[in-house]
């Protein structure tokens, strides 16, 4: 274990390193970022020895733990014997063929066909492409929007900054590119508060059909969506809701994707989103819980249809990345989805620690400060409100979930906040009394905001 010189790296990091999705003047102003130097299952450890329970596994991503010596071996391993080698020459390596075949199993029915990259945004540009070479062979070049939700995350590149929804990335860096419309996104607690579930799952998925009409079914190349929202604030989405939008898809015949970066590999409690929900992609991009984040690597999942179109247009698909299907990284993947499966972490997920977690998080609905908690499998949030019954802010001109998660961090436990709640996505490994320290300390950290926020919403 080494030893590390905190202060120096602190001074080093405001002095060279850009972080991402960061306000860097602000990191200045604390004097640097902190420093995480170690991890054991569900806890981080900082430079000072601060142990942190890491509500967030990593950004969505760690769901086997941390210090899983057997994914170290694995990627040692590989590297002994073949550290990296391109796919591009007709060329290809095993643990890159073996992780295609064993995805491929996972994802069943037609979805058969595998494309590696090396981050969940490279996996949504790569769909995109797919999507609209797609409809080129096929004759149709005109079909190449792809219609999106407001508010949904689908990456940080140009064109996943663009396909997403997310306003405040919307306002830098642009313009944006052409051919993504947005669609109103199934958040029913802030867009659907008064109505019953169903009225609006129907109306949230007509809204798709709307686009779709508006925009011309004729031009439009595909709809994609997470199947719970993550970034966006873990928005689960109404019962009806995605039966719905895959049958107006295939009314038009849009191609239906479904982006299951985050959740992807048992984070509801399945091993993809979709199939929780009971539908059939054409297109699906994963990444994150892949590798568990010990390595980099991302996958879009093809339709058998959609490749046998391509494959009868006699040119190259020119699309792909140095590092499509690395053999480390995949062999790493392949070591994390061997020790998913040996200690049954989806069924865990699915009929153990999710509903655990779902019970706890219920008991918070009766704190004054909370409108809404809810989760699914180990996905969840708690809607921070003014007003017990209603989904009223506190209006402060600042975002609530900021000052809880603040509180919530200096009691040992890192979550993330999402303007006006609390958004949490554990490892899968997980213990029932880690899920309620979880718990116990967000309301712990509720109690210690209440004064402060309601003293700024006077002052406001």
């Amino acid at each position: 274990m080494r030893n590390h010189d905190v202060a120096e790296l602190r001074r080093l990091d405001v002095a060279h390193h850009l972080a991402p999705q960061q306000d860097w003047q602000a990191v200045e102003d604390m004097g640097g970022s902190r420093i995480i130097v170690r991890g054991e299952g569900s806890t981080i450890i900082d430079g000072d020895g601060v142990r942190l329970l890491d509500g967030m596994a990593g950004l969505w991503c760690v769901n086997v733990g941390y210090g899983r010596t057997e994914l170290a071996d694995a990627a040692y391993k590989q590297m002994l014997e073949l550290p990296y080698y391109n796919s591009f020459f007709k060329t290809t390596t095993p643990p890159t063929v073996e992780l295609a075949t064993k995805l491929a199993g996972l994802l069943g029915g037609r979805l058969q066909h595998i494309f590696f990259n090396s981050s969940g945004s490279e996996a949504i540009d790569t769909l995109i492409r797919t999507a609209r070479h797609y409809w080129q062979v096929k004759g149709e070049p005109n079909r190449n929007i792809i219609i999106a939700r407001t508010n949904g995350y689908h990456g940080s590149t140009i064109a996943g900054m663009s396909l997403g929804g997310m306003a405040p990335m919307h306002a830098q860096g642009g313009p944006l590119l052409p051919g993504f419309v947005h669609v109103m996104q199934p958040y029913k607690f802030v867009e659907g508060f008064d109505e019953s579930e169903e009225a609006f799952a129907m109306r949230a998925a007509q809204a798709v059909e709307d686009a779709i009409l508006a925009a011309g079914p004729e031009n439009v190349a595909a709809f994609i969506g997470e199947p719970v929202q993550g970034a966006g604030g873990v928005i689960i989405p109404p019962a009806g809701y995605w039966p719905r939008v895959e049958a107006i898809c295939r009314k038009y015949g849009v191609l239906l994707c479904c982006d299951e970066v985050i959740c992807g590999f048992g984070r509801l409690g399945q091993w993809f989103g979709h199939q929780h929900y009971g539908i059939s992609p054409d297109l699906v991009t994963m990444a994150k819980g892949l590798s568990s984040g010990y390595l980099p690597i991302s996958a879009v999942g093809v339709a058998d249809f959609i490749v046998e179109t391509i494959k009868s247009n006699p040119d190259d698909f020119v699309h792909g990345y140095t590092y499509s299907g690395h053999p480390t990284a995949a062999a790493v993947a392949l070591k994390n989805l061997e020790i998913m499966e040996r200690e049954d972490l989806v069924r865990r997920t699915r009929e153990d620690s999710g509903p655990y977690l779902a019970r706890r998080l219920a008991e918070l609905a009766q704190h004054p400060l909370v409108g809404e908690a809810r989760s699914l499998g180990l996905i969840g949030a708690v809607e921070i409100v003014a007003e017990p019954g209603t989904n009223r802010r506190f209006g402060t001109g600042r975002n609530s979930g900021i000052v809880v998660r603040d509180l919530c961090i200096a009691r040992g436990l890192m979550v993330r906040a999402v303007k006006d709640s609390i958004v949490m996505s554990p490892p899968l490994i997980i213990t029932h009394a880690e899920i309620d320290r979880l718990v116990d300390t967000i309301a712990d950290a509720l109690t210690a905001a209440e004064p402060a926020l309601k003293s700024l919403a006077d002052e406001g």
